[in-house]
């Protein structure tokens, strides 16, 4: 008899570590289906909550957040590329490349998770940021990923112009930092064991299958 787990995902759409993370899980997922059966919440956090909706070039951003060179920044990026590649994921970002504010994202993903379509969406808008380019607050670019994934997009255009759900994103939000999570991805798995960073396929393996030998 397969372990049941309820994982809850906390990360951002505008996250590089978090789609490794997603993807390295999700493969982990894969190979210890044998003795786990998962579902997987993704819970909203906002790496940058206060950012206009316009944007910061990544290299601004990133020397002003964490006091990185450009040197060092372009390092971080060919590691994040080299190791998304690994997972069969493209990132495509460059120096020219911006950050932008995700809230709408995270309200629309909470939508998404009504009819069963956050986990598609979530991948949807991963791709169309990162591989894309695609600023994953523009309105225009999380509707064209809702119809992607099957939604309905006049649905998902009326959620984001009513500002439905933002409380409940706000609400989550606060819910995970309380717990303690002030870093992304989280991966927190029956509420209980905590899983941080975007670690490789075989370290959530090993972790998915002590988990289930606990019962």
């Amino acid at each position: 008899m397969r372990t049941r787990l309820k994982i809850d995902f906390v990360s951002d759409v505008s996250c590089p570590w978090c789609i490794i993370g997603l993807r390295a899980l999700e493969q982990a997922l894969a190979r210890s289906n044998d003795v786990v059966e998962a579902t997987i919440t993704f819970q909203p956090f906002e790496l940058n909550p206060d950012m206009p909706a316009e944007g910061q070039n990544i290299m601004e951003h990133v020397a002003q957040k964490y006091g990185a060179t450009p040197e060092q920044s372009a390092a971080t990026r060919e590691t994040i590329r080299a190791r998304a590649a690994e997972l069969g994921f493209t990132m495509a970002g460059s120096s020219d490349s911006r950050i932008y504010n995700t809230f709408d994202a995270h309200r629309l993903l909470h939508w998404a998770e009504t009819s069963g379509h956050q986990a598609a969406l979530k991948n949807a808008l991963f791709e169309a940021y990162f591989t894309h380019g695609q600023n994953p607050g523009d309105h225009q670019v999380l509707v064209a990923a809702a119809a992607a994934v099957g939604l309905d997009p006049v649905a998902a255009g009326a959620v984001l112009a009513s500002g439905q759900y933002a409380e409940d994103v706000r609400a989550a939000e606060q819910l995970w930092r309380t717990r303690g999570i002030s870093a992304v991805p989280a991966v927190v798995i029956n509420g209980k064991y905590l899983i941080l960073g975007g670690q490789p396929p075989e370290a959530f393996e090993k972790a998915l299958r002590a988990i289930a030998a606990e019962g």
